[in-house]
């Protein structure tokens, strides 16, 4: 068991780290890199998943519900710490209820459960993502633009896999490669890119950081066990579920908090503490997970 969470997280690691190393020396700008990944190859990655010949959208329903009430648990028990705590629920929240399935869940989902449950993990991308876009930029500014989310590119890419994987539409078998192959540079773009990010954050404001970075999981495994026998997962679905409620807070909270000028110091702490804590807490998710 244990040579086979190593085998699972030493290669997300490694390419977390070559960004953090390659970073060090080069300071590169990621702007533009990032941008390219979500613009282009994030929604077809999500796209390619959704609509793909063998993935079955309709066996995998449950996980819609299943990634949205996850999500709605970890807040609820959020919410009543944050006022014990003395921590604004907007920066707070946030990091909690959504985490790094992106960065980190992906390549995890695809090294434990090979490709079948790789793209069943993605529903549960989707739908966080989802979320983090509507209801976590709701919670992070009340005045948010309800009409420019819905020009988001992977909320558009999402509607449209959607579509294709209900109705059985399929694209020609070589455009369909093209944006495949566009799609998987998601995961290792994704990974570096948050191995860069980690030179920019510090260890400032250690004790709210500690606070998120245990809440996200603990409250995200509860949401899992508690959710996963109330819909019936059967036993991949419940491990992926699993999977899902113990990762770290999403590098993209700190992306949020700066645009939003939300406390991005703190979430910035909050995110590096996670995220190291994830060494920690995902290898515990998995053990539950593959047991």
């Amino acid at each position: 068991m244990i040579e086979r969470i190593l085998t699972i997280i030493l290669p997300v690691l490694l390419i977390v780290l070559a960004g953090w190393l390659y970073a060090r020396h080069a300071k590169p700008d990621m702007r533009a890199a990032n941008k390219l990944n979500m613009d282009v190859c994030v929604p077809l990655l999500v796209f390619t998943a959704l609509s793909a010949r063998d993935f079955q959208l309709l066996a995998q329903w449950k996980l819609l519900p299943a990634a949205a009430l996850v999500v709605a648990v970890s807040g609820l028990l959020a919410w009543p710490l944050c006022r014990l705590a003395g921590v604004s629920p907007r920066t707070l929240l946030p990091p909690v209820m959504f985490n790094n399935c992106g960065n980190m869940g992906l390549p995890l989902a695809l090294l434990a459960f090979g490709r079948d449950g790789f793209n069943a993990f993605v529903v549960l991308f989707v739908i966080s993502n989802l979320l983090h876009f509507t209801l976590g930029a709701f919670i992070f500014n009340r005045h948010t633009s309800w009409r420019g989310l819905a020009r988001n590119p992977i909320v558009i890419a999402t509607a449209l896999g959607l579509l294709f994987g209900v109705a059985g539409w399929h694209l020609p078998d070589w455009l369909m490669l093209g944006a495949k192959m566009l799609g998987d540079m998601t995961i290792p773009l994704m990974l570096f890119a948050l191995g860069v990010r980690m030179l920019d954050v510090s260890l400032a404001g250690w004790r709210i950081g500690v606070l998120g970075a245990v809440l996200c999981p603990l409250t995200g495994l509860a949401g899992a066990l508690l959710v996963s026998p109330l819909l019936q997962l059967d036993s991949q679905q419940h491990a992926l579920l699993v999977l899902f409620g113990v990762l770290p807070p999403a590098v993209l909270n700190f992306l949020m908090a700066e645009l939003y000028r939300q406390e991005p110091e703190r979430m910035a702490s909050i995110v590096l503490i996670g995220n190291l804590a994830s060494l920690l807490f995902v290898p515990l998710g998995l053990a539950v997970a593959l047991a």
